[in-house]
């Protein structure tokens, strides 16, 4: 027998309330109709679901049992409800992010397990990329959002690019470095030390050659070459190695690898780190929550390192 699952819902309302009309209040119904939905469900199953003549209401042994089931189907139509909210308000569900492993690794998780924190619902799928390859996922539909270094006339057509931070290049070291002591630092004093060479298929590859160049290099020597960013890290804090970065990974990660920057001024790339998504609007209500907490967290970012900028001295 099919019985109507409204009908064990208002069963379990009466029974738990202690009567129709405080079973009617909760349920936003009137008293009358409670009572004909019970009569009903008893004229169906050719049974009493309360003991006739008694005040309060007593439920029958049936009366319980299917009251116990529409207590069940309530707590799930009410988990369902939240689920619905929770969704709608961007506070659960899935994004697909991806974005340049350097960035990724050295500024954007900090910043996914902050929102993380406070959504605990939401899952974060996060691949890595190059500005080419992400802008295709978006722009055919398997990311939601990318995180890369960009310059304006290179986003195609279809994405929105909201950049967050200007190209910053800087020559990066390990805290007591020799040369962060130097007073005065020649590109002869630079091309004594071994390099940290970024993936050679990244556009920091290019950053350092460009830098490199620009010291009169035709040639450099590289200690280390092709790995992870904490690889990275861990290399330049262990040696007196030196490579370029991007000043917001090395601000955010000194204090962890106790890495500095020396005082040089360099040629910075013509690109900005910003977000991509697809320009039509048709982000999930998560990935536009996180879109925006990530942008409030690049804004303070931005600020805090222009404030370290503001005092230190950049020797030519």
């Amino acid at each position: 027998m099919k019985i109507d699952p409204s009908q064990l819902e208002v069963l379990a309302a009466i029974v738990d309330c202690g009567g129709l009309t405080e079973g009617a209040a909760m349920l936003g119904k009137s008293q009358p109709s409670l009572s004909r939905t019970v009569a009903a469900l008893e004229a169906r199953l050719g049974a009493a679901l309360f003991y006739p003549g008694r005040r309060p209401l007593v439920a029958t042994e049936l009366g319980l049992r299917l009251a116990e089931e529409g207590r069940r189907i309530l707590q799930a139509s009410g988990a369902a409800a939240l689920a619905v909210a929770s969704s709608r308000a961007g506070k659960a569900g899935a994004v697909r992010m991806g974005g340049t492993p350097i960035f990724m690794d050295g500024v954007i998780v900090a910043m996914i397990a902050g929102f993380q924190m406070q959504n605990p619902d939401v899952r974060i799928e996060q691949s890595y990329g190059y500005a080419g390859e992400l802008s295709e996922r978006v722009l055919n539909g398997t990311l939601d959002l990318a995180i890369c270094p960009m310059r304006a006339e290179d986003v195609a057509a279809g994405l929105l690019f909201d950049g967050v931070l200007p190209g910053r290049n800087v020559i990066a070291c390990r805290e007591g470095h020799p040369l962060a002591r130097a007073h005065a630092v020649t590109a002869a004093d630079l091309l004594r030390f071994a390099w940290i060479a970024p993936p050679a298929n990244s556009p920091l590859f290019q950053d350092l050659q460009r830098v490199l160049s620009g010291l009169g290099a035709e040639t450099f020597r590289v200690s280390y070459s092709g790995g992870s960013l904490s690889a990275v890290m861990e290399m330049l804090a262990g040696s007196d190695s030196l490579t370029v970065l991007p000043y917001s990974v090395v601000f955010s990660l000194r204090r962890q690898y106790r890495i500095s920057t020396l005082s040089i001024k360099i040629e910075h790339p013509d690109r900005r780190l910003g977000i991509l998504s697809a320009n039509g609007g048709n982000l999930s209500p998560v990935a536009r929550r996180l879109r925006s907490f990530v942008l409030g967290q690049f804004e303070t970012l931005a600020a805090t390192i222009q404030h370290r900028e503001r005092q230190q001295v950049w020797r030519r």
